[in-house]
Parts: structure tokens; C-alpha cells; sequence
């Protein structure tokens, strides 16, 4: 019996999408050919694969049993596949996209700009934002690499920390009250950076313990927004202090937290059907470098 494998490939994008026009883009077909194949899909496993819901399709029992198997098959061939020789990254033509918040972004694109630009010149270097909610882009072959404070816990995810950032606080030089002490920190605005929009982190629990409350006075989605807003009142923002002071505008600066919070890692993530793609491999390298603080 002769078999497609190419339909595991459209079968594993349409069991990650549920939605045959978003395989269809990911794999650069038709939505017509795509239909097609999910009827030969049909035809070979005698299941219906997506049902329609409303304005959904969602996976039958059989999809669900066999998704995780599937992608495991499809990565595994990927891996096969997949030449392990060195790349040259001066003849290398090649789009990245790379994933992180506008904190690592100011810190690391300056120092890659002058890399890619010398060593590089044909790479292109996506960037995406973080989104407001967790999403699985790793898995879906969305971006090529996520850096964040924590990483998807697929078993197909690859994850290495950078290093960890101590936090501080961030405002003007002339703030009415010392954010060094728990008194003075509790006692100015604060602008709370949370890309979900939260009210409520980690300062709050150390200040609970010390049965403090702070005021938030905005919550803002980016630490660029928070500066702008600490620059132009007497308010304060946490933030992680080593990247922070790569971008940290005149007139502002950072102060010590009144005790030590729990650092923030820097997380590099990335899926495993890359292992073996030299040209990954030398960019995971090179972000490493850029990215990891001299010993």
C-alpha cells in the first residue's frame, strides 16, 4: 500500500491551525488544495479529521488521540531531513523571526545591528512582540526564536537561560520620596509594565509581607510607555536593571528596591525541529553571545 507522507505534514498544520485557509498559508497552498488534501486526509483515516462548530472547526476525538503523535512524527522526519552541515552566514540568505519584549529588543538589536550589518548583510531580523497571552508560535513554526521570562513546556521545546536580571526602580532624580525605602516606595504612583494588563506582580507580594499597598496608577503594555510616563511625573516603575539601563532616557535613573525580589531569567526558547538547521544554530549562538553578560 503506497502512502502520502506528505499528508502527515498537512495533517499535523491542520490539527495546529483548525482551520483549513490558516494551513493552507502556513504550508504556501491554496485553500482549495488544501481542502483537497484534507479529504484525501478523510479518505486514508476514515475520520472526518475537523468538524465545523459555528464559525470554529474543531478536532474530533480520533484528531485529538493522534495530534501529539503526529507533530512528533513530522518533527522527527524534519530532523532526517534537515542537512547538518556549517553555514557561511556571509552568503547567507535568510528571514528570522525573533519574538521578545521591547526591553530585550532595546538591549539587543543595537548589538546586532553592527553584527548581521559586518558578518551578514543578506539576514533579515523579524521582530515580534510579545502577545497578551501565552501562544504556542514556537510549535506552529511562527517565529524561530522566543526570548522571555519563562518558555513553553513542550516536550519538543528547546530552552536555555541567558541570565537572570535583578530588578530596581525606575524614576525621575527628583522624586519627592526615597523609592529605596519600603516607605517611599509604597508612597509613590506606580506605572505597573504587564503586556496582559495586570494590576497585581510580584512587588505586591513583598509588599504584603510588610503589610504595604502601592497605588498603580497605570498599567502599560511596554517598559518604553512606563518611561515615557515616570519621565513626565513623579512616579515610579519596576523594571529589570541591567537591560533597563541600556535604554533608560536622560533624567531618569535607577534605585535599589528596599530588599532583593526574585531575579527575572532571560529565557531563549526554541522548537526542536531547529536542532539541526546550521543557519538556527548559528543565530541561537550569536543572540547567545549578544545577549549572555561577560564573566
Amino acid at each position: 500500500m503506497h502512502m502520502d507522507l506528505n499528508l502527515l505534514t498537512a495533517l499535523d498544520a491542520l490539527l495546529d491551525e483548525r482551520s483549513v485557509g490558516g494551513a493552507a498559508d502556513r504550508l504556501h497552498l491554496s485553500q482549495p488544495a488544501m481542502s483537497r488534501t484534507l479529504s484525501r486526509i478523510r479518505r486514508a483515516t476514515g475520520d472526518e479529521i475537523l468538524v465545523r462548530s459555528g464559525r470554529e472547526m474543531l478536532p474530533t476525538p480520533y484528531a485529538e488521540q493522534v495530534r501529539e503523535e503526529v507533530h512528533r512524527l513530522v518533527t522527527r522526519a524534519q530532523a532526517v531531513l534537515t542537512p547538518n552541515a556549517e553555514v557561511d552566514p556571509a552568503t547567507l540568505e535568510r528571514t528570522f523571526t525573533l519574538q521578545c519584549n521591547d526591553v530585550v529588543a532595546g538591549a539587543l538589536l543595537p548589538r546586532l545591528a553592527a553584527v548581521l550589518a559586518e558578518t551578514a548583510p543578506g539576514v533579515c531580523l523579524r521582530l515580534l512582540a510579545e502577545g497578551p497571552t501565552t501562544t504556542d508560535e514556537l510549535r506552529r513554526g511562527l517565529v524561530d526564536l522566543q526570548i522571555t521570562d519563562s518558555a513553553t513546556d513542550h516536550a519538543d521545546t528547546r530552552r536555555t537561560t541567558l541570565f537572570a536580571d535583578h530588578l530596581a526602580a525606575v524614576g525621575r532624580r527628583d522624586l519627592p520620596h526615597d523609592p529605596s525605602d519600603w516607605a517611599g516606595f509604597a508612597a509613590l504612583p506606580h506605572v505597573v509594565v504587564s503586556r496582559r494588563g495586570r494590576t497585581r506582580d510580584r512587588i505586591d507580594d513583598l509588599l504584603d509581607t510588610r503589610h504595604l499597598r502601592r497605588h498603580v496608577a497605570f498599567t502599560v503594555p511596554t517598559l518604553a510607555l512606563a518611561l515615557g510616563v515616570v519621565a513626565a511625573h513623579p512616579m515610579i516603575a519596576v523594571a529589570p536593571a541591567a537591560l533597563t539601563a541600556e535604554v533608560l532616557p536622560a533624567g531618569l535613573r535607577t534605585y535599589p528596591l528596599p530588599a532583593p525580589a526574585p531575579p527575572v531569567p532571560a529565557v531563549l526558547a526554541w522548537h526542536a525541529r531547529h536542532d539541526r538547521d546550521a543557519a538556527h544554530r548559528w543565530l541561537r549562538t550569536l543572540v547567545t553571545a549578544e545577549l549572555t553578560p561577560a564573566s
